[in-house]
């Protein structure tokens, strides 16, 4: 009841101190910066494999799974690996710690998916010319800012 008396009584404090409040809120406003695309660190990197040709379970068989082992043992700060494989591709999602350097576990990738055993069985085959592995590292701007989503009554 002590601050309700106190505004009855001096009513000009409490306008002064919604004055400064409002002041101090556009000034905060004004100075702030702002971007589009700010650069976020995400720890994630993709890893996508292209192997035209092969059906999915012998992409899973062939690529997914050799990669996923030989990233899980060579690389370290590994928080979770996600994998989805389709016919002639496969992308797996590395998680990492917050902790971990971005650019080693990209040199961690790329040095462990060297040695993939699959790498060396279709190196020789001329079906290897036609495999691409790409790694990424997504950001803001990599994201859809806008997704539509579509239905039809024939589906």
């Amino acid at each position: 009841m002590g601050i309700v008396r106190f505004a009855l009584r001096w009513p000009y404090t409490f306008y002064v101190l919604a004055l400064l409040i409002l002041f101090l809120g556009v000034t905060a406003f004004r100075s702030m910066p702002t971007d589009i695309f700010p650069e976020i660190d995400i720890p994630v990197v993709t890893v996508i494999w292209q192997y035209t040709g092969l059906s999915t379970p012998e992409m899973e068989q062939r690529v997914t799974t050799y990669s996923e082992y030989a990233m899980s043992t060579a690389v370290s700060g590994i928080k979770d690996i996600e994998a989805q494989t389709l016919d002639g591709i496969s992308v797996q999602k590395i998680y990492f710690q917050p902790d971990v350097s971005i650019d080693l576990a990209i040199a961690q990738i790329n040095s462990a998916t060297k040695l993939h055993p699959a790498a060396d069985a279709a190196r020789d085959s001329v079906a290897a010319r036609r495999r691409i592995q790409r790694l990424q590292r997504p950001g803001a701007a990599d994201q859809p800012q806008l997704g539509y989503p579509q239905r039809t009554a024939a589906l």
